[in-house]
């Protein structure tokens, strides 16, 4: 073995047009690999993003609108996540059971939401690797293989939400005529819209997702302006943090908001989505001029998505809060509607979801608010079931190193969706299929950890981020977080569970919890190597002991040349085995 001094003579440092550069100049701490199982040696790695969105140089500007327009995509293409069926059933939801009352939970929620995506998109801009490639260089095979299949369920369920949403949304602006099963087969349209639209290039895609987002904006904002929410109210539920008379139903509700807006796979496609720009990750004020702007542009998303969520539980808090089944059947008697008897004649408090929100709107406001109801619905369900089809494309490619073509792919990731999506539209009615909403959120929700502890423990080591590495108060912040979102989340799963009122049941989730609870244990550990708390490496302390830094252990698959650039910037000259350092 060479050892650091060795290959320091025999190599000459990287120079760039004539200029040798440092150690510290080089950002890019681990390279995107150069080939794929499969492929050949000449084609180089991709996702979907064969083109690289250039950046216009602006260098004696603090701030231009010219560069953020050319980062604006990838943060609306996230949000979209924020607006799919599964949250606007959550927010009309909140409205219903809770009026104004838990606008402040969507609020926070969506604030964390933006924390989270600022670190995953760090991540891509820094090393120029999404979170499912950096996954698999950095984890051993069999926990590797877990995390894969538990982010895939995820998306399996998010993406079986969207399915919902769009087949619903088909059966309402179709008045019946268009059966579940029918709604869910026409979604298998996406597939070739998408493809359509990305053989066309990266920004009419993103163009064609913000007119989606713009449909759902007016969609909902109509249905706001017509209900003429009471302003103040509004206003106090955002900002004041209350709960006045809130009982079990309420607090689930405001568990649910968590559940619905921080999606697990979300992070794994925000941090894939912003390598479609140019970057010279080589050169530090670029790279941190990219997370600069991508900050801004995902804030100014989530801010637009925020807003069209409040729009939707505005809407359903001061139209239908306390309302009772006999008021809503009265009065869609009284109108007319086909949908009667959805409501029963007793006094017991409505209960909504997309399907019964957009007939008691039609209802009471007259048809033209439930057509634009649907419409607004099926935009959310056609751009995030877009969006989930690349959660799943670069969530494959980063495991598992696959190639297949873009059809292969694409068809692989709907199908996985729609067919038991489509069992269950064929054999049950819309009451059954908007119930599955609930399960759901559920399957999502242990699925948090999945992504949340990888970014943070990935996002901390400055053997990945170098100068871009969390800092202490992000550490701690982060962890707190985590620990809050994973904690409100398994209490929703808590209860789902609880209320299955089945011993066989009770039985089979305590197994599979005891498995779940060690896995999330084991990427616990590493995350807190990461952070720090080093007395937990015991498997590399002869590696701590030479080098004095805590996150050599997650290095693996780097070349050589790396490896001895990252031992040398800590440790100097020191001559270290490169058999010493733990993969």
């Amino acid at each position: 073995m060479k050892t650091a001094w060795e290959a320091d003579q025999e190599e000459e440092p990287p120079q760039e047009n004539g200029v040798i550069q440092t150690t510290q100049d080089q950002h890019s701490s681990i390279s995107p690999p150069s080939t794929v199982s499969g492929a050949p040696d000449d084609e180089p790695f991709s996702t979907y993003f064969e083109e690289k969105v250039p950046i216009p140089e602006d260098v004696t500007q603090m701030f231009s609108f010219r560069k953020l327009w050319a980062f604006t995509g990838p943060g609306f293409l996230m949000s979209i996540a924020y607006l799919d069926p599964g949250n606007i059933e959550s927010d009309l939801q909140s409205g219903a059971k809770a009026g104004f009352k838990l606008l402040w939970v969507l609020l926070g929620a969506t604030i964390i939401g933006l924390l989270l995506q600022r670190l995953a998109a760090r991540l891509g801009v820094v090393t120029g690797m999404h979170l499912a490639e950096v996954c698999n260089r950095q984890y051993p095979t069999v926990p590797r293989i877990i995390l894969w299949l538990m982010v895939e369920l995820a998306i399996i369920g998010s993406d079986m939400q969207e399915v919902i949403g769009c087949a619903i949304a088909f059966n309402l602006l179709s008045v019946g005529r268009i059966p579940l099963w029918g709604g869910v087969l026409i979604t298998i349209i996406d597939t070739f819209v998408f493809l359509f639209l990305d053989k066309y290039g990266l920004r009419k895609l993103e163009a064609f997702f913000g007119f989606l987002i713009t449909i759902m904006a007016v969609s909902f904002g109509y249905e706001y302006v017509m209900v003429r929410p009471d302003q103040g109210e509004l206003l106090k539920g955002m900002f004041l943090p209350y709960c006045e008379g809130c009982g079990p139903a309420q607090m689930e509700q405001a568990v649910g908001i968590v559940g619905a807006v921080i999606m697990p796979h979300n992070i794994y496609l925000h941090s894939a989505l912003v390598k479609s720009r140019s970057i010279d990750r080589g050169n530090k004020k670029e790279v941190k001029e990219a997370n600069k702007y991508y900050f801004i542009e995902s804030t100014i998303a989530l801010f637009i998505s925020f807003l069209i969520n409040v729009f939707v539980v505005a809407v359903f808090a001061e139209a239908f809060y306390e309302k009772t089944n006999i008021e809503v059947n009265a009065m869609c008697n009284a109108s007319d509607s086909p949908h009667t008897d959805l409501f029963p004649l007793d006094n017991s408090r409505l209960q909504v979801d997309i399907y019964k929100g957009g007939v008691v709107l039609g209802c009471f406001f007259g048809p033209v608010a439930l057509y634009i109801w649907a419409i607004g619905i099926l935009a959310a369900g056609q751009s995030s079931t877009m969006t989930g089809t690349y959660s799943g494309q670069f969530v494959m490619e980063g495991f598992l190193n696959l190639r297949w073509s873009r059809f292969a792919r694409v068809l692989l990731t709907r199908s996985i969706a729609i067919f038991p999506t489509l069992l269950v539209a064929i054999f049950q009615d819309v009451q059954h299929l908007t119930g599955m909403n609930d399960f759901l959120n559920v399957l999502q929700s242990m699925q948090l950890p999945f992504a949340l502890i990888p970014i943070l423990t990935f996002t901390s080591l400055t053997s990945i981020m170098n100068d871009f590495a969390n800092g202490l108060v992000w550490k701690i912040g982060g962890g707190v977080v985590i620990l809050v979102v994973c904690a409100i989340n398994m209490h929703f799963v808590v209860v789902y569970v609880t209320s299955l009122s089945s011993v066989a049941l009770y039985v089979l989730a305590g197994f599979l919890c005891i498995a779940y609870l060690c896995f999330v244990g084991y990427l616990v550990w590493h995350c807190l190597i990461a952070l720090g708390v080093s007395c937990l490496d015991v498997s590399c302390l002869a590696s701590r002991m030479l080098t004095g830094h805590n996150d050599i252990y997650l290095l693996k698959d780097m070349d050589s040349d790396t490896m001895v650039e990252r031992l040398e910037e800590h440790v100097g000259r020191v001559v270290i085995n490169s058999d010493t350092v733990c993969s």
